[in-house]
């Protein structure tokens, strides 16, 4: 064997074989080649860049709007911590708020006790008056029984029964008196003390009025001075009464300022024993001391001025009434 021989057995043991190129495939004649790239439209990719535009079925973004908050939407944002002068001002705010609450209410409740009541019982007024005068003219007022003298005997309770005057208030003053002190009786007019004297007896006449609201008839009563007529007027006859001076014999004041308990004032001689002896014929008028206030009581006494005059002999009324 040659050397060519044993090369050729050399090269044949040890070299690799070349792998055999595979051969070409035919293309099919409807394929078509693409050699562009093309997009899976079934897998959108989200838009990008700063002029992108995110569009969906109900919303349309601005293409320069802020990009969105953290993903993480169930953390609120935290608040800055309050701090003590935070919380003063928000009580303040709140006091003043209640302050003005409550002065709105006060306000309201005046309005309603100076002018709503006066109005209620001035109609009340007007239509006791008109009622007192039917009874009167027909002579048929079988509750309010007349005595010789021309005094009143017996009345019932919340019954009108008089009329006052009081010149210094104007010639128009006139109100109906009631039966009774109870605030059934007092928020239509002035109330005669049950089982104090009635006009003309001896003894001590005993009034009682509101000062501010439910028709207010003792008001101005701190305006009224020695020698000042207040007239009382009954079905047959005049009472004039004359508010008592510092100089009064019996030292009955003609103005007094008492507490609310102090009871001798309506006394048969006021301020004294409820149970004495009458010393004269008296007039009393009570009404709240201040206005706006029940604190205290303002109390006027006067005494009668004279015998009794009947309406036959003045149709029209005292010469006192023109004293105003």
């Amino acid at each position: 064997m040659d050397d060519a021989d044993t090369g050729g057995l050399r090269r044949g043991r040890h070299a690799p074989e070349e792998p055999a190129a595979p051969e070409p495939q035919p293309v099919p004649e409807d394929a078509t080649v693409r050699h562009t790239w093309q997009p899976d439209l079934s897998r959108p990719e989200a838009p990008t860049g700063r002029h992108a535009v995110v569009q969906d079925e109900h919303v349309v973004q601005d293409e320069h709007a802020a990009p969105d908050g953290p993903a993480d939407d169930d953390e609120p944002a935290a608040r800055p911590a309050r701090t003590r002068g935070d919380l003063v001002r928000t009580g303040v705010r709140g006091v003043g708020q209640l302050l003005v609450t409550a002065g709105l209410v006060v306000l309201l409740f005046v309005v309603y006790e100076v002018w709503i009541t006066d109005l209620t019982s001035d109609r009340k007024q007007d239509a006791l008056s008109q009622e007192l005068r039917e009874d009167w003219d027909g002579g048929d007022d079988p509750t309010v029984p007349t005595l010789p003298d021309g005094g009143i005997s017996e009345v019932p309770l919340g019954q009108g029964f008089a009329f006052i005057r009081i010149p210094r208030f104007g010639a128009d003053y006139v109100k109906v008196i009631l039966e009774g002190t109870d605030e059934d009786e007092l928020v239509e007019g002035p109330g005669h003390y049950v089982d104090s004297a009635m006009p003309g007896e001896q003894g001590n006449f005993a009034l009682a009025g509101h000062r501010v609201g439910k028709g207010s008839p003792f008001l101005d009563l701190d305006q009224l001075q020695a020698g000042d007529p207040i007239v009382i007027e009954t079905e047959t006859t005049w009472f004039v009464y004359r508010v008592l001076g510092d100089d009064d014999p019996n030292g009955i004041p003609g103005q007094q300022i008492v507490l609310p308990t102090d009871v001798s004032v309506i006394a048969p001689t006021p301020n004294g024993p409820l149970t004495g002896p009458a010393s004269g014929a008296y007039l009393t008028l009570t009404t709240c001391h201040p206005k706006f206030s029940a604190r205290e009581r303002l109390i006027v006494h006067a005494v009668l001025d004279g015998d009794p005059i009947p309406k036959a002999d003045a149709p029209d009324g005292p010469p006192a009434l023109s004293e105003g």
